[in-house]
C-alpha cells in the first residue's frame, strides 16, 4: 500500500505519525575492515590526497566536478579549504586502512533533517581507490551511518546525465534510477542534465544483506578476486537489480 483514502475519498500519502526530524550526521570516524572515514582535515589529508589524485594524469576524474583540475598542490589545498569544514556539505576523507593514506573524499550533503532525506555527493576517488574493496566498503560505511545510525528515510545520489561511470556506480551501489531533471545546472558554462536515483530506508536491510556477504574476506580468493559480485548478491538477497 502506498497510500491510503482521506474522509473525502482522496488518495493521500502514509501517515507518519512517529517520525520526528533526524539528527545532523556527527562528525565520527566511520570505520571498516578496509577503509575508515574521517571529516575531511585539510593539514592532515590533502598532501596525502593530492598524490593519490596525481595518478589521474590527464585530469578526467575532475570533468563532472564543480572545479576543475587544480594545477598544483596549493591550488588544490585551497580547494578544499574552500569546502571543507561546512555543516553541509560534509566532506570526508576515505582512509585506506593498509596504507594509512587519505585516497579519496566524499560529502554528506543537501541534507533535510526534517524529511530524512540526504545525499552522497562530491565524490572523488582517486585512481588508488577505485575498483577496491576500500571503495565499496566507503559507500556501505556512509550508507549505515544514514539508516541504522541516523534513521534517515532517502539517501540520494545525483549526477551529470552525461556521466556514465557515476550512473553505473550508483545503480551497483543498490541506488534506483528515477529520472532525468533536464537543464538542471549551468557547470562550467555548459548544460548539465542531472540523473537522480535514491536508496530507501525499506530497502536498506536487504541491501545491508548484500555488501556484509560481499565485504566478508571468505568473498575473496587468494589473488584478491571476487567470488561473487554485488549484483549477483543483491539478487540472491531479492535487494533490486544487478
Amino acid at each position: 500500500m502506498t497510500h491510503i483514502l482521506n474522509p473525502l475519498g482522496q488518495p493521500i500519502g502514509l501517515p507518519l505519525a512517529s517520525w520526528s526530524p533526524r539528527e545532523l550526521p556527527p562528525a565520527t570516524v566511520m570505520a571498516g575492515r578496509y577503509c575508515r572515514i574521517e571529516v575531511l582535515d585539510v593539514e592532515r589529508h590533502a598532501e596525502q590526497l593530492f598524490r593519490a589524485n596525481s595518478d589521474d594524469t590527464d585530469g578526467s576524474h575532475w570533468t563532472y566536478l564543480m572545479a576543475e583540475p587544480p594545477a598544483d598542490f596549493n591550488a588544490y589545498r585551497q580547494w578544499l579549504l574552500g569546502v571543507s569544514g561546512l555543516a553541509d556539505p560534509m566532506l570526508h576523507a576515505i582512509i585506506d586502512q593498509a596504507s594509512g593514506q587519505a585516497l579519496g573524499v566524499a560529502a554528506f550533503m543537501r541534507i533535510d533533517r526534517n524529511s530524512g532525506v540526504i545525499e552522497v555527493g562530491n565524490i572523488n576517488f582517486s585512481p588508488r581507490l577505485q575498483r577496491t574493496r576500500a571503495s565499496t566498503e566507503a559507500m556501505f560505511l556512509m550508507m549505515r551511518r544514514v539508516f541504522d545510525e541516523l534513521g534517515y528515510r532517502r539517501y540520494e545520489w545525483k549526477c551529470d546525465s552525461l556521466n556514465a561511470p557515476s550512473r553505473a556506480a550508483a545503480l551497483r551501489y543498490g541506488f534506483q534510477f528515477e529520472g532525468i531533471f533536464r537543464q538542471a545546472v549551468v557547470l562550467k558554462q555548459r548544460n548539465r542534465d542531472t540523473a537522480w536515483f535514491s536508496m530507501l530506508d525499506s530497502e536498506w536491510a536487504q541491501l545491508k544483506q548484500a555488501y556484509e556477504q560481499w565485504l566478508n574476506p571468505d568473498n575473496f580468493d587468494a589473488g584478491g578476486q571476487q567470488k561473487r559480485s554485488l549484483g549477483e548478491l543483491k539478487q540472491a538477497v531479492g535487494a533490486g537489480r544487478a
